[in-house]
């Protein structure tokens, strides 16, 4: 469990085969105190876990599905990732339930400077749409952020320039492809809702 707000990032050193999954070696701008093989760390939003550490470099296996749902298998080395360790019992919520479990790949399709602020538009994939919400949470990358006016098939956000410092949306262009998952609750309430209401046909 994540809340969506980035502790460090990082930069993919290698990407290798392992299994029918890959393994990434990746680098962090400063050692993460007391990270141990087999902690969860969420790199570009999805889970992880780590297999091995030595000073400011941990390696991660990714499954295939991992590869298959999100952007890891198609980051150029090199890129900085947003990372974020699992949330302890009694740390701050300071942005919003998290599972590291990526739904779709989206795309970013516009910028747009509002003072010191930046708007990002980003398409999103049709199985999405239900949960893009105005005043709701997504998580692009990793990071927690609120939508503030979204229409069927995309959403925008305000980045602060906080945001835009100490996480990776700053090294985004249009056209680039970003992690997205959705609130959690508003995933579980629409299951709960289709179960008492089961669609026919």
């Amino acid at each position: 469990m994540f809340t969506g707000i980035i502790q460090a990032t990082g930069r993919l050193e290698r990407r290798e085969p392992s299994g029918a999954g890959a393994r990434l070696l990746l680098a962090t701008t400063r050692p993460l105190a007391r990270l141990a093989v087999g902690e969860s760390v969420a790199v570009n939003g999805a889970c992880l876990t780590v297999v091995r550490r030595a000073g400011a470099r941990f390696a991660a296996d990714v499954s295939p599905e991992t590869l298959a749902r999100t952007t890891l298998g198609r980051l150029p080395l090199g890129r900085r990732v947003n990372l974020e360790r699992a949330l302890k019992l009694g740390d701050r919520l300071g942005g919003h339930i998290v599972q590291g479990h990526v739904d779709a790949v989206g795309r970013l399709e516009t910028i747009t400077p509002n003072g010191d602020w930046l708007a990002y538009g980003f398409q999103a994939p049709r199985l999405l749409w239900p949960y893009l919400v105005e005043k709701g949470a997504i998580a692009v990358d990793g990071v927690s952020l609120t939508v503030f006016a979204c229409r069927q098939g995309s959403f925008t956000v305000a980045l602060i320039p906080h945001t835009l410092s100490v996480t990776t949306l700053a090294d985004l262009k249009p056209g680039e492809r970003v992690n997205l998952e959705t609130d959690v609750l508003l995933k579980q309430i629409r299951a709960m809702l289709r179960s008492r209401h089961p669609v026919v046909g």
